[in-house]
């Protein structure tokens, strides 16, 4: 039996990676794009690098040529586009790139799939920063779009143009509206990463606090591992559809915070309001840290917010559970766990070979 063949732009990111290990699993043949680059972007996938079903190939969403090169030597069964800009408010100043790589990347992988072969199944990784503004909570397949950044505005062309492709041409082509999904792998300027970093370096002493944006805003937060696996069962059915991917459950960057205090078994003390709250250290048990009480171990720095705020994100993944039959099984309280005692690790020189 001829195995599958799938490719995966955005192989080396977090999800990609994740990606990439389900399908091996289910005996796929892995391709995946990866940009040439002055510096190698490779560790989230470096356990799988002598895998004789995964092989490498340099291209880039903004080259349409290479992307029909690749398409062409692999003949991929499906492709998975999950490279994007991913930053929001790196999107605000680069917003020309953004757009270029994230909502015309998408237009060309279609393209070709319209004028080589519309059999090819295609995944659109799309985002929860495509309801922006909306007041309806919780957000589901019918909740309108208010995209507030250049990054969601980006993502809106390309779901957009991903549904267009599917209606216009009968090709298999499919929207996952993902909401936040973490895991060790998350990159380290995202904010749930930067936090576990943040606090794993001021318990091992090599910082003194960590500085952070809106402690107010709420999100919804899953496992990327999760997430990918649903990216694959979107590509079973008989019918291509889109689907909101989310735990159902919210929390704020402040709770996420808390948690993370918790899992460390430090006691702080919130004062303050606005961009002048901090935490104070209260009190901690594990006395190889390298804090003491009284210790300011949280500030607010104003450079971290948006110029536009996305103040409350929460997911409906109704249709995705019963359709699919899909759900998820870590909760935040564990997720965190697995990133701290990660960056724990790191943080205090252990060697760490794989994820």
């Amino acid at each position: 039996m001829k195995k599958k063949v799938a490719l995966i732009t955005g192989i080396t990111g977090q999800t990609g990676s994740y990606l990439a290990e389900l399908l091996i699993k289910k005996k796929y043949q892995v391709h995946g794009i990866v940009r040439r680059s002055s510096l190698i972007n490779t560790h989230r996938i470096d356990h799988m690098y002598n895998n004789k079903n995964l092989k490498l190939h340099y291209g880039d969403l903004m080259d349409p040529l290479s992307l029909n090169q690749i398409i062409e030597e692999t003949k991929p069964d499906e492709i998975y586009n999950l490279a994007a800009q991913s930053h929001v408010s790196v999107s605000f100043k680069i917003p020309e790139y953004t757009t270029d790589v994230n909502a015309l990347g998408c237009l060309r992988i279609l393209e070709i799939i319209r004028q080589k072969n519309k059999n090819i199944k295609f995944y659109q990784a799309s985002t929860s920063e495509l309801y922006g503004k909306t007041l309806e909570v919780p957000q589901n397949e019918k909740t309108k779009f208010q995209p507030v950044s250049p990054y969601s505005i980006s993502k809106l062309y390309a779901y957009w143009i991903t549904k267009y492709y599917r209606e216009a041409y009968n090709i298999y082509a499919c929207n996952g509206i993902l909401f936040n999904h973490e895991s060790p792998r998350r990159g380290e300027t995202f904010i749930t990463r930067k936090i576990t970093i943040g606090l794993a370096k001021i318990v091992s002493g090599k910082s003194k606090f960590l500085e952070v944006g809106n402690l107010n805003s709420l999100r919804d937060w899953g496992h990327a591992r999760e997430y990918a696996k649903i990216q694959w069962l979107m590509m079973r059915g008989k019918k291509a559809k889109d689907y909101v991917v989310s735990t159902g459950k919210q929390y704020s960057i402040k709770n996420f915070i808390d948690m993370c205090f918790k899992y460390l078994n430090i006691k702080v003390v919130w004062s303050g309001k606005g961009l002048k709250t901090i935490a104070t250290i209260k009190s901690f048990e594990n006395k190889d840290y390298k804090i003491k009480k009284g210790q300011v171990i949280i500030k607010v720095n104003k450079k971290y917010y948006r110029p536009t705020e996305v103040g409350s994100l929460l997911g409906d993944s109704s249709k995705a559970r019963k359709e699919l039959g899909w759900k998820n099984k870590t909760n935040i309280f564990d997720l965190i766990s697995e990133m701290l005692d990660r960056d724990l690790k790191i943080a205090t020189g252990k060697n760490i070979n794989e994820y």
